[in-house]
């Protein structure tokens, strides 16, 4: 990429951004967690884009799915790639900082800023490891919620995003509902199947068997990278579709073939190794084991019906799934959609007939582009 064509990228895209840091820390000495535990405090990692204006009425949050972070958009300094989301955030884009001051955290329990078992215990002065209390998409709404209040924002436009980032903005619905003029939960569910729940248990286990696991204390050694690579390439073959990996890979092997006989030589073999590799470089084993127990915990109704939880809410809702998505099928936005409209809510539902699978939502993004833009247009 030549330095035109990359002042170019970062001219239509947020721009170059810097992470800050907020310190949670409500009462003298604890952060309460759904399950009763404590934490001396929290330091969030977010970042904004766009311009917060004077009624201060016009910000969106922006919530993660699992392996993502703050870095929703824009360049960090000397940075070659943008955020996570950068194609839907940015000037003129779905999630547009002409008009809208975004807002997007990095979760409580992960290892990108925000305190997680990688964090220093303060009590200690050694990482927390299995010491760190389990966390719950509750916790990680309770957090975003105190960040979002300290910004002095009293009302969000619209709570958004993807997978787990969905789950966050039903939480939000249930928790926060005054606070929300509109929410766009995208390839989500308001629970975990048990299929969902079997696929996050296998990569656990690949986690916990490594050798260098040794029971989430190896912050001072060898980290379990082989039992997470492996369940990145489980997790990351469930987020495609068998379309996508056909159109990519089909069943193509490499021109320089390994020898040995069990060798990674088909393409997607390759393209998995490659997966898995690169995301022990960014991503701590621990944080992997928390966020994905927090997912599959997460039940936002429990014994209630769904609609219940959003009854007397007042905002406007846009659900999206996407038709090849198999990890998160239709059917669970459904449930969401028919919860929303039973519970009064003003409700839209699109199924975008789109060919990557789970991802959709985060590469093959014109058409929900589209529909976002006109929704936010919508809310008043």
């Amino acid at each position: 990429m030549t330095e035109t064509e990359e002042a170019s990228n970062i001219a239509e895209s947020a721009g170059i951004v810097e992470t800050q840091y907020y310190r949670y820390n409500p009462l003298p000495g604890t952060f309460l967690m759904e399950n009763g535990l404590s934490l001396p405090f929290i330091d969030v990692a977010y970042e904004t884009y766009g311009v917060l204006n004077p009624l201060k009425d016009n910000a969106i949050l922006i919530t993660h799915a699992f392996s993502g972070d703050a870095h929703a958009a824009g360049y960090h300094e000397n940075d070659k790639k943008p955020g996570w989301w950068d194609n839907m955030i940015g000037p003129g884009k779905a999630f547009d900082t002409n008009r809208f001051f975004i807002i997007c955290s990095n979760v409580v329990g992960g290892c990108q800023g925000t305190t997680g078992p990688c964090s220093v215990n303060p009590e200690t002065g050694e990482p927390y490891g299995l010491s760190f209390p389990l966390v719950t998409i509750r916790d990680m709404v309770e957090v975003q919620h105190s960040l979002v209040l300290s910004l002095g924002i009293e009302k969000l436009h619209s709570v958004a995003g993807g997978s787990m980032g969905g789950m966050q903005v039903l939480q939000w619905m249930a928790s926060y509902p005054d606070m929300v003029k509109s929410a766009i939960p995208i390839a989500t569910a308001a629970k975990h199947s048990s299929q969902q729940i079997a696929f996050n248990e296998v990569g656990r286990q690949a986690i916990m068997s490594d050798p260098n696991w040794n029971n989430g204390q190896y912050y001072h050694g060898a980290s379990p990278a082989v039992g997470l690579a492996l369940a990145r390439m489980v997790g990351h073959i469930t987020y495609m579709s068998d379309q996508s990996m056909e159109t990519k890979f089909g069943r193509k092997q490499k021109s320089e073939k390994n020898p040995l006989k069990f060798a990674a030589n088909f393409e997607i073999e390759g393209y998995l190794h490659y997966r898995g590799t690169s995301f022990v470089k960014r991503f701590d084993a621990n944080a992997y084991l928390y966020i994905s127990k927090a997912m599959d915990l997460f039940d936002l109704a429990g014994d209630e019906p769904l609609h219940k939880v959003f009854r007397g809410a007042c905002m406007k809702v846009l659900v999206i799934s996407f038709k090849s998505d198999w990890l998160y099928p239709s059917y669970q936005a459904l449930d969401i959609v028919r919860a929303c409209k039973l519970a009064g809510l003003a409700t839209s539902y699109v199924e975008i007939d789109a060919k990557y699978g789970h991802d959709s939502f985060l590469v093959e993004t014109e058409k929900e582009s589209q529909l976002i833009s006109h929704f936010l247009n919508k809310v008043e």
